[in-house]
């Protein structure tokens, strides 16, 4: 099914649209506003067969370590639905509220991303809006989740938050993180435009906004609490990491690039968020799994690559680095 609406997805898009409708360009990779449409496809089918790639390098690198059954950190089946139902509703409210706080704040919603992230847009961010969004997503995903599954009695191992094996970890994050480095700064090289003082204040800013923004949200409401749950619910390592896929994508739903002003684009932007952010989902799923520490994927697969290849010159340029 999954199939099917990726390749109905690029169908659509294909044989309907010209020019693409989106905010894109002059941040953080100015090129992507000079992309045509199919280059745009192109790029994304690229990147989901990297995504396999990725993914059977980590099937491949974990065979031979005990993997963790995750389902077993979660409840049962009814505690567990109602949880993962909560969560949601949770959620919903977040994205709302963060939609309209974010506009009041900086001009765009409060998403998982910073209005500019690795695609960019043409538009100046404020550094206002960048201490707004890192608050906000840090207390309402990452703080409250965590210390409200903490106080109903969940330890850190219960939600993924512990390693089992610290040397096995480390040998696959380095194993995704080079080979992701390796596609991105193939790709984009806009970081290797930075100053020696713009990289050695801007990389590690960058490093500590988006880790606090982002990478520990997404760790701690995902992949430390929903992601046991779905796999307990469905009782499938397939359909679990196709759910952590569509939640990472459905958490980007107010990305300062989309557009829901029309019934094109809405199904423009829908799209383009699968095409973007169901892939990375799915390896950030595969990689808790198989080592059953959320933290992995962090390292791994979000901290460093992409947000500090591709997101410190945007970071310089906001901050006036």
């Amino acid at each position: 099914m999954v199939i099917a609406i990726w390749i109905a997805s690029v169908a659509f898009v294909a044989l309907s649209v010209r020019t693409l409708p989106f905010n894109w360009g002059g941040m953080a990779m100015p090129g992507m506003a000079n992309m045509s449409t199919g280059f745009q496809l192109m790029s994304a089918n690229i990147q989901i067969l990297f995504i396999f790639l990725l993914i059977g390098v980590t099937l491949y690198v974990t065979r031979r370590r005990a993997v963790v059954n995750i389902a077993d950190r979660a409840p049962n089946l009814a505690q567990s639905r109602t949880e993962v139902f909560w969560i949601v509703a949770y959620a919903v409210v977040a994205q709302l509220i963060g939609l309209m706080l974010g506009h009041r704040v900086g001009g765009y919603a409060i998403s998982l991303h910073l209005p500019g992230t690795v695609f960019g847009i043409n538009a100046n961010v404020s550094s206002t809006a960048v201490y707004a969004w890192v608050i906000y997503n840090f207390f309402v995903y990452a703080a409250v989740p965590y210390l409200f599954f903490r106080w109903r009695g969940y330890s850190n191992e219960a939600l993924s938050l512990k390693s089992a094996d610290y040397r096995k970890d480390l040998l696959l994050i380095v194993v995704i993180l080079v080979l992701e480095s390796a596609f991105e700064l193939g790709f984009e090289h806009n970081i290797f435009s930075l100053s020696n003082h713009q990289l050695l204040v801007g990389m590690p800013t960058t490093f500590l906004i988006y880790m606090l923004g982002t990478s520990l949200p997404i760790m701690v409401f995902i992949y430390a609490i929903l992601l046991p749950r779905f796999l307990r619910l469905t009782g499938s390592v397939v359909t679990t990491v196709i759910l952590g896929g569509i939640t990472y994508a459905v958490l980007h739903l107010f990305e300062a690039w989309t557009l829901w002003n029309s019934s094109t684009n809405i199904a423009l932007s829908l799209i383009f968020l699968m095409f973007q952010y169901f892939g990375p989902g799915m390896v950030k799923s595969i990689l808790t799994i198989r080592t059953g520490n959320a933290w992995v994927h962090v390292w791994a697969y979000h901290s460093f690559a992409p947000h500090v290849w591709l997101d410190t010159p945007l970071i310089v340029r906001i901050l006036g680095i």
